[in-house]
């Protein structure tokens, strides 16, 4: 069972205490640490509850974008990368349970989809909804434009130049199976491969096709 003086700064980060605590521990522990519970159940919930109000903020928020638009706004806002910096800076990497201790991006992108869930569950949907928007509307009013996915944006470049589509190639995988490290590498015609290592395959790749964009982007000024 966890320090309950670390849950009560959880809450307090939170803003929310929990009629039901024992939700509150079980978003806030990994599978490795074997407590016979873990955030995975939660976290499926929590994804489509994160999902269903960032969803109904876009739409309010930019009523004249069409649907591939908001897409992109969407991604880029439910991403492994957005949910690991807001669970940075509720400063829950402290209060994961974890076997190994060290609590990656991964995890803690994870933990703040489980507590999203374990709010919703404790007191409702208007609950967790407001913690929604308190940790969002900032980031969405932040993007004046649509952004662009890095495969996607290197994929109309390549194609654009007539290059084909580019292709991703898994490199390798290491450390424990709760906190794997991808790598993955990246090849688009008449360019040097590039590698990139990250949490999870789709975060290795984006960041692959990053460093290629970055790469090539003197030549699509040229």
């Amino acid at each position: 069972m966890a320090d309950a003086s670390g849950l009560e700064l959880v809450e307090q980060a939170l803003g929310h205490r929990f009629s039901d605590r024992t939700l509150l521990e079980q978003g806030l522990t990994h599978a490795s640490a074997e407590a016979g519970y873990s955030y995975e159940r939660l976290e499926f919930l929590g994804d489509r509850v994160l999902g269903l109000v960032v969803a109904g903020l876009l739409l309010a928020r930019f009523p004249d974008e069409d649907e591939g638009e908001i897409g992109r706004r969407f991604s880029a806002l439910v991403q492994a990368d957005t949910l690991s910096e807001i669970g940075g800076q509720l400063g829950l990497a402290d209060h994961v349970r974890a076997a190994s201790g060290v609590v990656n991006d991964s995890i803690l992108a994870d933990v703040v989809e489980a507590l999203i869930a374990a709010i919703f569950e404790d007191a409702g949907m208007d609950v967790a909804a407001e913690f929604v928007r308190r940790h969002w509307e900032l980031r969405i009013d932040a993007v004046t434009a649509p952004p662009q996915d890095p495969k996607t944006a290197l994929q109309e470049w390549s194609q654009a130049r007539a290059r084909g589509l580019p292709s991703y190639h898994d490199i390798g995988r290491e450390g424990p199976d709760h906190a794997p490290r991808f790598t993955v590498e990246v090849h688009v015609d008449g360019a040097e491969p590039v590698q990139a290592t990250g949490a999870s395959k789709r975060a290795a790749e984006r960041d692959a096709a990053a460093i290629m964009l970055s790469m090539l982007d003197p030549e699509s000024h040229g």
